[in-house]
């Protein structure tokens, strides 16, 4: 069954947007400095297949500041950044994953959507290419604005971290559950 796919590559800290089989998008993301990892509280991003559970924040400004997954009101920038220094800024859009694997990331100690990890914005400003989130994958606002309006809740996402066989590209004609 072909449609869309997002597919994540810790190593490559880079996101694939797949449509019928073929790569129609490229961003660079910053996934978790930890690494990959599935259990609660290790900070780590989880592998393996997941799909679209909640998509918050459309038709909200760019730089929009969310906290527990609610608009704050405010527009990220620079005095707001200098006030607030420590913060894990999540901003624009989110894009809330829940695993589809159950006893890896799905359930229990790894449960993707109990950990609350998304695809977020995250500050210009902010490195990409390089691992830095608490476990989410983060993007830059206007590369997550692109790719909020291409996909829709149900979609899937592969995430393939270092090592094993969860590193294979997925069966795109396959359904992964």
């Amino acid at each position: 069954m072909f449609g869309r796919l997002i597919r994540v590559s810790i190593p490559e800290q880079r996101l694939t947007l797949l449509e019928a089989g073929k790569v129609a998008a490229v961003y660079p993301v910053s996934t978790a400095r930890n690494g990959p990892g599935e259990r609660r509280g290790s900070g780590c991003t989880p592998r393996g297949w997941h799909r679209i559970r909640i998509g918050i924040g459309a038709g909200l400004p760019l730089g929009t500041v969310f906290v527990g997954r609610r608009p704050t009101g405010e527009i990220y920038g620079q005095e707001l950044a200098a006030r607030y220094p420590e913060r894990d800024w999540i901003l624009t859009r989110i894009l809330w994953l829940t695993g589809l694997e159950s006893g890896y990331n799905r359930g229990g100690d790894g449960d993707t959507l109990r950990r609350f990890i998304y695809i977020h914005g995250c500050p210009d400003t902010a490195p990409m290419g390089v691992p830095l989130s608490h476990g989410c994958i983060r993007m830059r606002g206007q590369d997550l604005l692109e790719l909020f309006e291409r996909v829709t809740v149900g979609d899937r996402v592969f995430i393939a971290g270092q090592g094993g066989a969860r590193d294979d590209d997925p069966n795109l004609s396959a359904d992964p559950v």
